[in-house]
């Protein structure tokens, strides 16, 4: 057995690959899938599809695939993605790998989509990979945020991801490399955040700049220190400064009450409604909140350093995503690897048998699989 077949048979479900010596053995048959979600989602079928492929041309066959929708469509809950026809002894062993790369980037999409599209004036960068449970999940996250992305970017104008954070996903956003600059560990190697910004342009002077400003707790303190020793990359456009505050403090000048007043004063609306404990965390409460960010960029402003620009990071979920827009927060760009499905079950997606032989046969409750001739 090769290396590709024996992958397949340590990941398939085990009830697969009897079902695939059972038909060896008393006759193989002409079979369609029909593959859904239980929740509404982005279509985003292309890596499972190229996955497939592969498997059924490896093992000398042929399958055919009907798409239901085109890359990017909004698909319903119970909607049928695709039938997928060929051989049960082809496919019966493949349908655990197959629904695995098709549910997660589904769902990924869905969430980058509402994010990019909340806050359309707002770049985005994928930095899913360190949530991501090795180099396969990682892929599948960052293909759907390419594609809730760009449908984002189609429909609503919105500037959407422009990379990720590392080499092996850049190419789903159009580049050839990760991005990114430094992280808290350059800092505390270098000392202090001025000198980790001034070995980072040592080291590439060419580079646009993105300072951390939060490893020491002095988030305006250190910024304003930053933009002084390396006044003209600040002047020209060229300087970004990261808030990345745990949610264990609150950045430097803050507090609670200093927090409603910041709020106050440029988006009244925001507080004076009802409010959750979660959403209250992120307006006015420790961490990078809403009033953080408000803060920061008033006073790179009044100091002279309006072309500065606040990269934004730490649990960017789509609700904190909306929530940030709809106090129009003066955010540059968000880091985020939070359009992860927060509730993994909702990536499920299923695969029935809707004909054998080219006769219809559906498990009871499962009718709505069947194409519209056949119901």
């Amino acid at each position: 057995m090769s290396d590709f077949e024996s992958d397949i048979e340590l990941r398939t479900d085990h009830y697969f690959k009897l079902t695939k010596s059972v038909v060896n053995k008393h006759g193989d048959v002409d079979v369609t899938y029909a593959i859904f979600m239980r929740r509404p989602v982005i279509y985003c079928s292309k890596l499972a599809i190229e996955w497939i492929n592969l498997v059924i041309n490896y093992r000398g066959g042929s399958i055919d695939i009907k798409e239901c929708f085109e890359e990017g469509a909004w698909v319903g809950a119970g909607e049928v993605l695709m039938y997928l026809s060929g051989r049960l002894t082809h496919l019966a062993d493949l349908e655990t790998i197959f629904l695995q790369k098709l549910g997660g980037p589904c769902v990924a999409a869905y969430n980058a989509f509402g994010m990019t599209s909340d806050l359309a004036n707002v770049a985005f960068i994928a930095m899913d990979a360190r949530h991501c449970a090795g180099a396969e999940m990682q892929e599948l996250m960052a293909y759907g945020a390419s594609v809730g992305s760009r449908k984002a970017q189609k429909e609503q104008g919105a500037i959407g991801f422009v990379g990720s954070a590392n080499d092996l996903t850049a190419h789903f956003f159009g580049k050839e490399k990760g991005i990114g600059t430094m992280p808290h560990a350059l800092v505390g190697y270098a000392g202090s955040t001025v000198n980790a910004a001034k070995l980072f342009v040592d080291t590439y002077p060419n580079e646009p700049l993105t300072v951390l400003i939060d490893y020491f707790g002095r988030e305006i303190t250190d910024s304003l220190e930053v933009c002084e020793e390396l006044e003209t990359i600040a002047k020209s456009g060229n300087l970004s400064l990261r808030i990345d505050t745990h949610g264990g403090r609150f950045v430097e000048g803050l507090d609670t009450a200093k927090s409603y007043e910041i709020l106050d004063q440029y988006s009244s609306h925001a507080i004076r409604t009802f409010r959750t404990e979660q959403e209250l965390k992120w307006l006015v409460g420790t961490g990078v909140s809403a009033a953080a960010i408000i803060h920061l960029r008033q006073i790179l402003d009044n100091n002279g350093w309006d072309k500065v620009k606040i990269v934004a990071s730490s649990g960017f979920s789509p609700e904190k995503c909306k929530l940030m827009a709809s106090v129009k927060a003066p955010i540059d760009i968000i880091g985020t690897g939070s359009y992860l499905p927060e509730n993994w079950s909702e990536t499920y997606a299923t695969a029935d048998i809707v004909a054998y032989g080219g006769k219809t046969r559906v498990k009871m409750g499962r009718e709505f699989l069947l194409p519209v001739g056949d119901k």
